[in-house]
């Protein structure tokens, strides 16, 4: 086979595989986003590709923005590449799609140049400054993306730059408003005449967004040389389903994105609360359970029938009965999709990546739905059963006696409450900032023990054959 193309603006022409056929020199930044990894890259930088593609969305180029350390890789591929990478779309069949993506056409990293980071999101081409910097990172207005993005709003005011529209695409309940009150606390702290301009003019729309993509690794890149004669250090892999819900309240214009196929809507909450006590939940339900019994692969899990019983059974008693009803979506039907989407082995999904983070993810996702059902008296059994596989994932030791890295922001407080379990039971649902007063509700704390017992007796499979059961 003759040796791999580079990727770059100069290779284009020459690509074996599907590439822009727009002149990347005549767009524009319009949108700044922050946190351009595989997501991002895989959904919104793809719809923003298609528009481009059809001659459309010219002035809404995007300049992706690394704010954290970690992102340095990022930036070199990026600045590298052009802004260019490859977005494989694994078919459940095993055949594959492969397309080049260019609607990232700049890109700034704020810890080594935070003056050029200010400078493109506080420009007036920028009108639409968009986010993914995942579940945990609206947690602290003082991080460094909040801390970014007020001190750019700040500028702006000074200058009569108009207001941007700011858009979360993070998997939270409420994702824009959560980010207006982000942004208006850290903009308090900065000034409060600045957060009063703020709550005037800045348009904050939930969104709903929806593509399972993997972490990139070292592998993927080596298929894409191997099978596509691309040489690309940092490509994207994906599912080919794709959703993007959004709200239509914008400050200063907007992309056609309908004619991407976005759904332009006024109220996404039902389309979000789908999505995360679904999907999203559905992931942290398959996760613990997945991986205590051995799976390193989330298609593994889900392929297994009494994993596919299990959540099938979640999303039909306990998570769809809390959902309002989703304009055109049947929602058992969407559950079943699910499990197929799930199951897909070409994807690779890490049943570790699903596992990370739970600090951040289990109190937006799977919390609410046991809320919600203890509020109206529905079932709790299998939703309290997945946190209790959490806490049981959180000791850090599998049912062999092998130890395992737990990866979570809480992780130095988590593990040893979760090993405490012997003389509290109920320790690990006592930790107030994660369940806030949940370790006061009876029917909770009953459903809970019982499986937390039960994956300690019994085992991971047996309590899951008597929670389907």
């Amino acid at each position: 086979m003759a040796s791999a193309i580079d990727l770059n603006n100069a290779s284009l022409s020459k690509l074996p595989i599907a590439a822009p056929k727009y002149d990347r020199g005549g767009v524009r930044v319009g949108i700044a986003h922050i946190g351009a990894g595989h997501f991002h890259r895989a959904h919104q930088a793809a719809y923003l590709n298609l528009l481009l593609q059809q001659g459309l969305a010219r002035e809404w180029g995007i300049c992706g923005v690394g704010v954290l350390p970690a992102d340095w890789t990022m930036r070199d591929v990026l600045t590298d590449q052009d802004g260019l990478y490859t977005l494989i779309l694994e078919n459940p069949d095993g055949s594959r799609d492969a397309e080049v993506i260019g609607s990232i056409v700049d890109y700034r990293y704020a810890p080594d140049d935070p003056e050029s980071a200010l400078e493109v999101l506080a420009a007036p081409t920028t009108r639409i400054i968009s986010l993914t910097i995942t579940e945990g990172g609206y947690r602290d207005p003082d991080g460094p993306a909040f801390t970014l993005i007020t001190q750019a709003l700040a500028r702006r005011r000074d200058r009569g730059v108009p207001a941007p529209t700011i858009v979360s695409c993070d998997n939270i309940e409420n994702n824009g408003e959560v980010a207006r009150r982000t942004v208006l606390a850290s903009a308090e702290r900065m000034d409060p005449g600045l957060a009063a301009w703020v709550a005037e003019h800045i348009r904050f729309p939930n969104s709903m967004v929806d593509r399972i993509t993997p972490a990139t690794t070292l592998e993927m890149a080596a298929e894409v040389r191997r099978d596509f004669g691309v040489n690309d250090r940092w490509p994207v892999v994906a599912e080919p389903f794709t959703a993007w819900v959004l709200e239509d309240d914008f400050a200063d214009g907007r992309p056609p994105l309908e004619r991407a196929g976005v759904l332009m809507v006024d109220d996404v909450r039902p389309y979000e609360l789908m999505k995360l006590r679904l999907l999203n939940a559905g992931h942290q339900c398959l996760a613990y359970f997945a991986h205590l019994c051995g799976y390193e692969f989330v298609h593994q899990a889900a392929q297994d029938p009494l994993f596919a019983k299990y959540l099938l059974t979640y999303f039909d008693a306990e998570a769809i009965p809390t959902l309002p009803p989703v304009p055109g979506v049947d929602l058992h039907q969407y559950g079943r999709t699910l499990i197929e989407r799930f199951a897909n082995p070409a994807v690779r999904d890490t049943v570790a990546r699903l596992c990370a983070y739970s600090s951040d993810r289990i109190p937006k996702w799977l919390v609410p739905v046991i809320r919600d059902n203890l509020a109206n008296d529905g079932p709790v059994q299998l939703a309290s059963a997945a946190v209790a596989s959490w806490a049981r994932y959180a000791e850090g030791v599998d049912e062999w006696g092998e130890p395992y890295e737990v990866l979570d922001q809480l992780a130095d407080s988590l593990i040893p409450i979760a090993r405490s379990y012997r003389e509290n039971p109920c320790a690990f649902v006592e930790i107030s900032a994660v369940f806030a007063d949940l370790s006061h509700q009876p029917r909770f704390v009953e459903a809970y023990r019982w499986a937390l017992d039960s994956l300690h007796g019994k085992g991971t499979r047996a309590t899951l054959e008597a929670l389907v059961q």
